[in-house]
């Protein structure tokens, strides 16, 4: 499964958690800030590792790309997961809610609240001209933390991380039931073919954005 390095570790303990035979291929959580570059980096992944496995899988909602990740997808005749996003994978229904809601929300999942200086602050140069802020967040209103994992540390970080946006942080627990649920799909796409260990043997590469 050729996956992006946000869901990485997720998908590991998914995996390992349901017995699923899984072979994780990450890329660079970072390209998520350059979406254009990611179709061409899961297909380069594919090109690599391709002749190891019977069957190959994206682990990677559209994540901006659009549509030219599934422009592979469909042409190597790959699966990945549903959504525009992995908000959408984590969070589903929720995420359309809390967007209606209030349009102006900024979500973070354990990942970005984790990683928020080095995937944010400095990726969008805020460490270094503070005054983008205003220009970048000026329509944002609130900060949504899409908590998988919720300890003392990431709540903290995310107080923090709203804090650093000038917004206020609203903590919405959605576990990773739902990237359980979509990598179920990619494991298993034919249910009551096979059970889940038995229909990969080694032979998924997931891929994830």
């Amino acid at each position: 499964m050729v996956a992006c390095g946000a869901l990485a570790g997720h998908v590991r303990d998914i995996a390992g958690r349901r017995g699923w035979a899984v072979e994780v291929y990450p890329l660079a959580p970072l390209l998520h800030n350059r979406p254009a570059a990611i179709a061409a980096a899961v297909e380069a992944v594919i090109e690599e590792v391709g002749d190891r496995h019977r069957r190959l899988a994206v682990a990677y909602a559209d994540c901006g790309t659009y549509g030219a990740l599934d422009e592979v997808c469909g042409r190597r005749g790959l699966v990945r997961l549903r959504g525009e996003h992995c908000y959408d994978v984590f969070a589903g229904r929720d995420v359309r809610e809390l967007t209606e809601q209030e349009p102006g929300t900024f979500f973070l999942t354990d990942y970005l609240v984790r990683t928020f200086r080095r995937s944010v602050v400095a990726e969008l140069g805020l460490d270094r001209y503070p005054g983008l802020r205003d220009a970048y967040f000026a329509h944002y209103r609130r900060v949504v933390w899409l908590a998988q994992r919720p300890t003392p540390d990431l709540r903290a970080r995310a107080v923090r991380a709203a804090a650093a946006l000038g917004l206020p942080l609203l903590v919405r627990e959605v576990g990773d039931a739902g990237l359980e649920r979509g990598l179920e799909e990619l494991v298993n796409p034919y249910p009551g073919t096979a059970e889940p260990g038995e229909a990969v043997s080694g032979d998924l590469v997931e891929q994830g954005s």
